[in-house]
C-alpha cells in the first residue's frame, strides 16, 4: 500500500470511532468464503469439512430457499448472488447441468473453478469435464480436483487409502489456492500438470481394481487348471477304472488340493521376476537398460499378487482344519476301528511315519506364519513404520524363507510318492509335482545368484557399474 494512500486511510479515520483494546489482544481475522454449486451428497460433505476447517461456506441453488438441509452455519443464495460473494467456486454438479454456468460468466470472470465432476463410463464425451467447463466460462480459472475422492472419505477424513488429493490446471496460482485448501482439510496434494490432464484424473474413479486385475486373472486360470486336473485324475479316473462314486469329495479334498498348489505357485510367481531381473542386468552388463514392459507389468503387481496367494494360503489353513469333522473322515476311522476288533489285531505305531507327519505339520505351520508377516507387512500402515532396510529385510529375505519353508512342507507331503507308478494315473503326475515345478526353479535360480563371484557382478552393477564403462575400461588398459 503506497504512502498517499495510507495517509488519505488514516484522514477518513476518527479519533472517536477507534475502539480501546486490551493490551496484548487483535481483532481475529474474518475466515475466508468459499462457494459451492451443489447441493447432493458431495456438496453437502464437502461444506461440512470446510466448516469444521475453519472456512466459511456459502451454497449456490436454483431454489435458495428450499434445497433440503445443509451443513449448519452454511448459507444459502441465488447461483449468481454466490458467485460474487467467493473467488473460489467448487463445482459439484453433473456435466449435463453446466449450461447454465454460461450466463453467469460475468460473475465467474477471474474466479477459481474447483471441477470435482466424473463421469458414468470413460470416453463419454469427446473432451473432459473440466475442459468443457474452461470452455464455457473462458474468464473463469478451471483447477480438477477432488473427484477422487467420495463423499464418505470427505466426512470421515483422509486415510491410507484416498489420502490424496490430485489437482490439474492451467494457471499455477489457482492451482495453489485449491492445494492450500485440500492441505487444510488433511489431505495431500499431487500436482498432475495442466487441464489436458483432466481426462486422466476423470478416468481414476472409474478403474475397477486395475493393478489387481492380472494377479486375479493369474489366480482364477490356475485355480480352473488344477480344478479340473485334480477331479480328472481323482473322481473321474476313479469312477472309469474301478466304478467309484466319489464325487462328494469335490468340495473339501478336491478343493483342499487345489489351493495350496494355487497359493505355493502364486508366492513363487511374486518372487521370479526378480531374479529374471537379476540375471537380465548380468547378461546385459547394467542397471541403466529398461526391462521389457511384461516384466514391468509383472514386478508392479507382486504385492497384489503375494496377497491373492495369502488368501488362498488361509482357505487351505480352514479346510485343513475341518478335516477331522467331516462325515468321510469320520466314517473311515469308525470302519478301521470296528474291523481292527473283528480281526482280533492292533496296528504298531510307525515312528518314521510319525516323523514324516509331525514334520510336515511344523513345517507348514512356520510357513504360513512368516507368510502372514509377510503380508502384514505389506499394508501401508505397518510398512510406512519401517525403515527401507527392515522392510526390504521382511519382503526380500523372509519372503525367500517363507517360499523355501512352503516348498518343503510340500516335499514332505509328497515324501516318496513320485516312486510309486500308482500314482500316475492316465500316466499323470500328481498334482504337488506339478506345484513344485515353479518354487523349486525359484530356488535353485536364486542359489545361483547368491554365489560369491555371481552376487560380487551383481551388487556392483545394482550401484552403478557398467561392463562397457569406458573409465573402467581405461584403467583396465593402463595396468596392461
Amino acid at each position: 500500500m503506497s504512502a498517499d494512500r495510507l495517509s488519505n486511510v488514516s484522514k477518513e479515520v476518527k479519533p472517536e470511532s477507534v475502539s480501546l483494546c486490551p493490551l496484548g489482544t487483535a481483532a481475529a481475522p474474518e475466515r475466508e468464503l468459499l462457494c459451492i454449486f451443489g447441493t447432493g451428497d458431495l456438496g453437502r460433505t464437502l461444506g461440512q469439512r470446510l466448516l469444521q476447517s475453519g472456512y466459511r461456506v456459502v451454497y449456490g441453488s436454483r431454489r435458495p430457499h428450499s434445497c433440503g438441509p445443509l451443513p449448519q452455519g452454511a448459507q444459502v443464495l441465488s447461483h449468481e448472488a454466490a458467485a460474487q460473494s467467493a473467488d473460489l467456486v467448487f463445482i459439484c454438479i453433473h456435466r449435463v447441468h453446466y449450461d447454465f454456468l454460461e450466463t453467469l460468466a460475468p460473475q465467474l470472470k477471474g474466479k477459481v473453478l474447483v471441477d470435482v465432476s466424473n463421469n458414468l463410463k470413460k470416453n463419454l464425451y469427446p473432451e473432459a469435464n473440466a475442459e468443457y467447463l474452461q470452455r464455457l466460462i473462458p474468464g473463469a480459472h478451471v483447477v480438477k480436483a477432488f473427484n477422487t475422492l467420495s463423499a464418505w472419505a470427505l466426512q470421515n477424513g483422509p486415510s491410507d487409502a484416498n489420502r490424496q488429493v490430485y489437482v490439474c490446471g492451467n494457471r499455477a496460482e489457482a492451482k495453489q489456492a485449491v492445494a492450500e485448501v485440500a492441505t487444510k482439510l488433511g489431505f495431500a496434494v499431487v500436482d498432475r500438470g495442466s487441464l489436458t490432464a483432466a481426462k486422466e484424473l476423470e478416468d481414476f474413479p472409474l478403474q475397477l481394481f486395475p493393478e489387481w486385475r492380472l494377479p486375479l486373472r493369474i489366480a482364477v486360470g490356475l485355480t480352473a487348471f488344477f480344478f479340473v486336473y485334480v477331479v480328472m485324475r481323482d473322481v473321474v479316473y476313479a469312477y472309469v477304472d474301478q466304478g467309484k462314486d466319489i464325487s462328494f469329495r469335490i468340495m473339501v479334498s478336491m478343493a483342499n488340493k487345489v489351493f495350496p498348489i494355487v497359493s505355493l505357485t502364486m508366492l513363487s510367481l511374486c518372487y521370479v521376476p526378480g531374479v529374471i531381473a537379476a540375471f537380465l542386468q548380468l547378461y546385459r552388463g547394467t542397471k541403466y537398460k529398461r526391462f521389457p514392459d511384461w516384466l514391468d507389468r509383472w514386478m508392479l503387481c507382486r504385492k497384489q499378487m503375494g496377497l491373492v496367494a495369502l488368501g488362498f494360503a488361509f482357505l487351505h489353513v480352514l479346510y485343513t482344519l475341518i478335516i477331522p469333522i467331516r462325515h468321510y473322515v469320520r466314517f473311515k476311522i469308525a470302519a478301521g476301528t470296528i474291523a481292527q476288533i473283528r480281526e482280533n489285531r492292533t496296528s504298531v505305531l510307525d515312528t518314521t511315519l510319525a516323523w514324516r507327519t509331525d514334520s510336515y505339520f511344523s513345517i507348514g505351520i512356520l510357513g504360513f506364519g512368516l507368510y502372514v508377516l509377510l503380508g502384514i507387512t505389506s499394508l501401508p500402515s505397518v510398512s510406512n513404520a519401517l525403515s527401507w532396510r527392515e522392510f526390504s529385510f521382511i519382503q526380500s529375505k523372509l519372503g525367500y524363507l517363507t517360499v523355501f519353508f512352503c516348498t518343503f512342507h510340500t516335499y514332505l507331503y509328497g515324501w516318496d510318492k513320485f516312486l510309486r507308478p500308482s500314482y500316475y494315473k492316465w500316466y499323470t503326475p500328481p498334482a504337488y509335482l506339478l506345484a513344485l515345478v515353479v518354487p523349486s526353479v525359484l530356488l535353485v535360480l536364486k542359489l545361483l545368484l547368491l554365489l560369491p563371484c555371481v552376487d560380487r557382478t551383481l551388487t556392483r552393477i545394482r550401484q552403478g557399474w557398467e561392463r562397457t564403462d569406458p573409465e573402467d575400461s581405461s584403467k583396465n588398459a593402463l595396468l596392461t
